[in-house]
């Protein structure tokens, strides 16, 4: 699980073992304590399957002390085994690398260039430079939303894509390749609105993406009535239900919602901010710890789960 967008440059990290309880706890906390463009933590689980990693990375050097006694209610006097240490700019490639493993949705791979040797014949690539790999989000989040886009053109082609939050624009990428129509994408981050952009140039899609930056949807680009066939929106759980009018706003009649970066508890309180909007739930993936939803305006029940 992982709480907020990596930092493009990270500076430092802290890591920590612990168990499962005190690492999603300690998850949470760090997500809402810290500016999730400058700070990012995310838990995994060890081989042992006892065990839990926790990392967070941070963008300048971080307070330690008061780091410690952040979490020290959690973990008591585990936290004064919380390690930080700094990250050169070696490490930190060779990090993104290790985090940029192939991610595969029907046609679609999302890859680096240290695996092109793995794009098939009738594959739509999508390459990522392995320096803007470091919050590509390769995880449940990502590949939940890129399964929904997969499921979303088996039943119909969207003409019309906005993608919230868009980071290093994989999503929108994404669609941009498998329905070659313009898709709009925005992101509150300078550093990622232009990091999408030297994605969209690399992959040859520049021509059908149009970037903005404000947060959520203030900007003429993306404010457009019922103006978007499939909306993405890959954030997280607060902003999800603070967006809720405007996103509803854009989605055309008959469109689809995909939301993600939320964890299990925080569905119903989504599901519950959209429900006031017109939307139900059509479908939901959890991978690794993350769910997606497929909404639609007054759509079908959910499928089973």
């Amino acid at each position: 699980m992982l709480e907020g967008l990596p930092p493009h440059r990270p500076t430092h990290v802290l890591r920590l073992d612990t168990n499962e309880r005190a690492a999603r706890a300690m998850t949470d906390l760090i997500g809402e304590v810290f500016d999730p463009t400058e700070t990012a933590v995310a838990a995994f689980e060890a081989e042992d399957g006892r065990t839990w990693h926790l990392e967070a990375y941070f963008s300048e050097e971080p307070d330690e002390e008061g780091v410690r006694e952040l979490i020290r209610p959690i973990v008591g006097d585990a936290a004064d085994e919380a390690v930080f240490a700094a990250i050169d700019q070696q490490d930190w490639v060779r990090a993104s690398l290790e985090g940029l493993k192939p991610v595969r949705a029907g046609r679609i791979l999302v890859h680096g260039s240290h695996d092109r040797g793995r794009v098939q014949p009738n594959d739509l690539p999508i390459e990522i430079e392995a320096a803007l790999a470091f919050g590509t989000g390769h995880h449940g989040t990502t590949l939940g939303c890129l399964l929904a886009l997969v499921d979303e053109v088996k039943r119909r082609r969207p003409q019309r894509v906005l993608d919230v939050g868009t980071g290093t624009g994989i999503l929108g990428l994404a669609a941009a390749r498998l329905l070659h129509s313009r898709v709009i994408a925005g992101d509150l981050d300078p550093e990622a609105v232009a990091t999408a952009r030297t994605n969209a140039a690399f992959n040859g899609l520049a021509n059908l993406m149009a970037f903005y930056e404000a947060p959520g949807l203030r900007h003429p680009l993306a404010r457009v009535a019922r103006g978007y066939d499939l909306v993405f929106a890959n954030i997280l759980a607060r902003p999800l239900r603070g967006l809720a009018p405007s996103l509803a706003r854009a989605v055309a009649t008959d469109g689809t919602l995909i939301l993600s970066g939320l964890i299990p508890r925080d569905v119903p309180g989504v599901l519950s901010a959209y429900a006031a909007q017109g939307f139900r739930l059509r479908r939901r993936r959890l991978i690794e710890g993350w769910a997606t939803l497929e909404l639609r305006r007054g759509g079908a029940a959910a499928r089973p789960r």
